[in-house]
């Protein structure tokens, strides 16, 4: 009777450990996803406002031109080189 239980404890540990690493997964993405968005975040949001304004029937000439602004910073922002000396300095 007791070789039977603790069968069944070692399962639901299996079972729990599976979920805990299913869990520590989805944090990662959502870190990295977190992460992405904050780098490419105006860029983001000017395209999908412009989306939003062509499915509107609208121009989005101007939400285009926001797009393309945002990226152009973006990566100049990303060709500067960046150590530990500035950290914490312009990433607001």
């Amino acid at each position: 009777m007791n070789a039977k239980l603790s069968g069944k404890s070692k399962f639901r540990n299996q079972l729990g450990q599976g979920m805990t690493e299913y869990l520590i997964v989805v944090a990662l993405i959502a870190v990295a996803a977190i992460g992405v968005y904050g780098f490419f975040g105006q860029t983001l949001r000017s395209q999908t406002a412009g989306i939003a304004l062509e499915l509107s029937g609208q121009s989005a000439s101007e939400a285009i031109n926001q797009a393309k602004s945002a990226a152009t910073q973006a990566q100049g922002a990303a060709n500067q080189r960046r150590g530990l000396d500035d950290y914490g300095g312009g990433n607001r």
